[in-house]
């Protein structure tokens, strides 16, 4: 079944994510065909008008002082996509590059960029057909939007460049023959249209986002399970203490454990620990201060779940937000209003939004990650795990090594993601001979998410694995059903290792079924 695009109705990161990844097809409902067919119209009046207007008879970037005739409307529009393809490195994968062409497909859709209509839907026919463009990923500065990113998906509708079509890279004009679209015929301010904009930041980094937020909730049944494994308390997470503090992810975070938790006979009851230590305290005579067998309280890796987590939640949620926005916006430069029959030069191009958007989900995902590697280090250390045996190596050790090597690899991810949290949004480098004198760097800040993200779920599968072997060891009788279908999901994956092997192939499947997976 199609996706139609309708006039007034937001488009959500999920539908996003759905026509990118499933090859949903795209198409335009009649209003907002109209829309466009009315903003493109009042363009060509002011055309003929002679009114003065960017990337319509002006030239571009630093040569804005430019006039040039109308008459040249084509060639200039050409030179624009041609000019500024200026990107390098790998290609975007597929998905990536058809979230991109959706989310310039919805804000020219919205009818205040004066594109030409036969040119809007042959865009939307190039989605369709299955033809993405090659679209290297590096060189955005993401202001004047995702100039370079965008050129390359202009430059195959126009029937040039290169794009991956039926499984093999070909030139974007054989592509375009093979499924039978003709190329774009660029006229006045159509090129600036298709690559003037945010699309870029924001294909990719709803993607991220739509991912970041499978991993966060399932890392809240991992961390049940964690606190499972570790033998930790329940009541820190009791609902009654959190309503006096407001924050809404640290109460949805720690009320989902506390129901989760409530038939697990792995986790412990604070007041059984209470009553322990109350027979191991002496009479009140007694003035020397002497070790228990337990501890009141658990570290705060444990206890303090909901007050790590519930940021990333609250994060998560206003991080979807600004992309929903940005997805639904028309932001390009010049804008044509058709019901003000009026022209606007702005700035709605600028990523500023998004880039610190990215920024702060980086930051989250690099919160979650510490979460998870001072987990790691609780479970492998004896004297922190209370009473499981060292590197959850419970057979011949010494002889075997356990997990032990899997912390190498988390430590190492963790420094690594702490690097990459510096922001991108207060890197702006001034370019185009001071024209474009400030700009966000919102696609690199969505790219650097995408790498801190994979790094994050290798941290968080090896937890699961840790937590899985020790409860495994403690009696996986005892688990609780929020946290059971977690492990038998990832005991398909991976067997209790009673053997030393190698570890990266577990790893690699269950970070890939954290992204990917839905929570159950």
């Amino acid at each position: 079944m199609s996706f139609v695009i309708e006039l007034g109705t937001p488009v959500s990161l999920d539908r996003l994510e759905q026509v990118a990844r499933q090859h949903t097809p795209v198409e335009l409902s009649e209003p907002v065909r109209a829309r466009v067919r009315a903003s493109r119209d009042v363009l060509e009046k002011f055309v003929r008008e002679e009114r003065v207007i960017y990337g319509v008879n002006t030239s571009m970037g630093g040569f804005v002082d430019h006039l040039v005739p109308v008459s040249q409307a084509r060639r200039l529009q050409e030179n624009l996509i041609s000019a500024v393809a200026t990107n390098v490195g790998p290609y975007l994968d597929d998905d990536t590059v058809r979230a991109v062409m959706l989310a310039r497909v919805v804000s020219l859709a919205r009818g205040n960029s004066a594109i030409t209509p036969a040119n809007l839907d042959k865009l939307v026919d190039v989605l369709n057909a299955g033809i993405v463009p090659c679209v290297p990923e590096k060189g955005s500065l993401g202001t004047s939007g995702d100039l370079g990113p965008l050129a390359a998906i202009a430059l195959v509708c126009a029937g040039r460049w290169q794009a991956r079509w039926c499984g093999r890279t070909v030139p974007g004009a054989q592509a375009l023959a093979g499924a039978g679209i003709e190329p774009m015929e660029l006229s006045y301010k159509d090129g600036l249209a298709l690559i003037n904009g945010t699309s870029g930041m924001v294909g990719l980094g709803g993607l991220v986002h739509r991912a970041a937020s499978r991993l966060t909730r399932r890392y809240e049944q991992v961390s049940a399970l964690s606190v499972e494994g570790l033998a930790g308390m329940t009541k820190p997470f009791d609902p009654r203490v959190h309503a006096v503090k407001p924050h809404r992810g640290q109460r949805a975070v720690a009320g989902r454990l506390w129901e989760g938790l409530a038939d697990s006979r792995l986790a412990v009851s604070e007041l059984d620990t209470e009553r322990t230590l109350a027979a191991e305290l002496g009479s009140a005579m007694d003035t020397h201060a002497r070790a228990g067998s337990l501890a009141i309280e658990d570290a705060y890796s444990i206890r303090c779940t909901p007050q790590i987590l519930g940021p990333v939640v609250d994060a998560l949620e206003g991080i979807g937000r600004t992309l929903t926005d940005e997805l639904n916006s028309s932001n390009d430069n010049p804008i044509v209003l058709p019901e003000e029959t009026e022209v606007f030069h702005n700035g709605h191009f600028h990523g500023q939004y998004v880039a610190m958007a990215m920024d702060h989900l980086t930051l989250a995902l690099a919160t979650l990650t510490n979460l998870a590697n001072r987990r790691v280090d609780r479970f492998l250390d004896k004297s922190n795990s209370n009473g499981l045996p060292a590197f959850l190596c419970r057979e011949d050790p010494g002889l075997r090594l356990g997990l032990m090597g899997g912390q190498f690899m988390t430590a190492s991810v963790t420094a690594e993601n702490r690097t990459l949290t510096v922001p991108m949004s207060v890197q702006s480098l001034s370019t185009t001979g001071d024209f474009q004198d400030i700009v966000s760097f919102g696609f690199v800040a969505a790219r650097r998410a995408r790498e801190v993200l994979t790094n994050t779920a290798y941290v968080v599968a090896f937890e699961l694995m840790c937590a899985c072997q020790a409860v495994d060891i403690r009696g996986p009788e005892k688990l609780s059903s929020f946290t059971r279908p977690l492990y038998e999901d990832t005991r398909a994956v991976v067997p209790f290792l009673d053997r030393d092997e190698p570890l990266t192939p577990y790893i690699e499947r269950l970070a890939a079924d954290l992204l990917g997976g839905q929570p159950r």
